[in-house]
């Protein structure tokens, strides 16, 4: 077998940055093996892992086929969309300069704001061991107020960057959890289409479901949540 015909592996755990990857994959049809990353129990920590996602975080891909026929590894969810939508031109539109910009800039706006205000919100409603009244407002709020940006931008489109692309495969994993992050989609009428939209495209009910059975609840794992949420240098 020839590295172009070995699938992409991917080190994931099903959690919304993780999703971001499988729905890419399961939308472009290409093979790929799956490696499961437990965090709950440190595997992120692992030098094998470490070698190709240095900041410790899943998901991370190898390909096979990268550029010039040689492996490439790449970390950070929002970079593999964007290698796996160049690669494949799918997805993102790299010949057009206009539509390109459109993707990015929601694509940056999910990495800097709406994936860490979401999880803000997840570790203080959820997770946090005592409950901190000034957090959990504090966050929330932020949540509802990019629930409204995005709403407002879905008003008179159907996807965020006009046709669809990896811009809204980052972002419906961050928001089909929108009940633990004390919101109602019925308050932002655009917003709700676009995620019934997307939860009705075969390819997103695939990509979510890749690995579901190893997801458990770490706000009842006590050891868990020590790894996750005690990380220093060291």
């Amino acid at each position: 077998m020839s590295d172009a015909d070995k699938p992409i592996v991917l080190h994931y755990w099903p959690t919304p940055n993780g999703w971001k990857i499988t729905i890419m994959l399961e939308e472009l049809g290409v093979p790929y093996d799956v490696r499961p990353v437990n965090i709950g129990k440190g595997e992120q920590f692992k030098p094998e892992f470490l070698a190709i996602s240095p900041n410790n975080r899943m998901p991370a891909i190898v390909d096979p086929d990268g550029p010039g026929g040689a492996p490439i590894s790449v970390f950070e969810s929002g970079a593999i969309l964007m290698y796996l939508g160049r690669k494949f031109a799918r997805f993102y539109p790299v010949e057009n300069e206009r539509a390109r910009v459109e993707v990015e800039q929601w694509l940056m706006w999910q990495m800097g704001g709406l994936g860490p205000m979401c999880g803000q919100a997840h570790h203080f409603r959820q997770y946090a061991p005592e409950k901190v009244p000034y957090a959990i407002e504090r966050y929330t709020n932020e949540v509802n107020r990019l629930y409204g940006v995005m709403n407002k931008r879905l008003a008179d489109r159907d996807f965020l960057a006009g046709e669809y692309s990896i811009a809204d495969m980052a972002c419906i994993g961050w928001i089909k959890p929108h009940e633990r992050q004390g919101q109602n989609l019925d308050d932002f009428p655009g917003l709700k289409r676009w995620f019934e939209t997307m939860m009705a495209r075969p390819a997103v009910g695939r990509g979510l479901a890749v690995a579901g059975e190893l997801r458990g609840d770490i706000s009842k794992d006590e050891e868990a949540r020590k790894v996750l949420f005690g990380q220093k240098a060291r």
